[in-house]
């Protein structure tokens, strides 16, 4: 069986590698509440999520590594870098944390503070593109509501 509870749930972050292969989550603090707050996961943060019962019915985005073990979990792993129903974003590979932050800021101060903030911390000379290519991955990975 997939799924194990997490003991004192709690907010803060899931660290990178914070689950092993085998799924066992390190000691953390963890939000479970999805309808209430804004869950994102970067690769292994998936592999623990999936632990948690989070992605039920839900498809996923993780990096290579850790694919076989969110699969395990009958969580479909999608070829993406970020996929997002709800409150609940995956995003997949280390570079993908542009898409991550892209979508927590889109969601609490809008489009255009994202797109302010993904071109201040853009590569110089890359200023255009950065951003609008954190759009369309956030755009094409947010699933409406069921």
């Amino acid at each position: 069986m997939c799924r194990r509870e997490v003991a004192d749930p709690g907010p803060g972050p899931v660290p990178a590698g914070a689950a092993d292969d085998a799924g066992r989550p390190a000691p953390m603090e963890f939000v479970t509440e999805a309808d209430v707050v804004l869950i994102g996961a970067q690769c292994s943060g998936a592999l623990v999520l999936a632990r948690l019962g989070l992605l039920e019915g839900m498809p996923a985005c993780t990096d290579m590594k850790r694919r076989a073990s969110v699969e395990g979990c009958g969580v479909t792993v999608l070829d993406a870098p970020f996929h997002a129903e709800g409150n609940i974003t995956t995003a997949g590979g280390c570079l993908a944390s542009q898409h991550l932050a892209t979508w927590v800021i889109t969601r609490i101060l809008g489009e255009d503070a994202a797109r302010a903030v993904i071109d201040y911390v853009a590569p110089v000379g890359d200023s255009q593109e950065t951003p609008e290519r954190a759009m369309r991955a956030v755009h094409a990975g947010v699933v409406a509501l069921r």
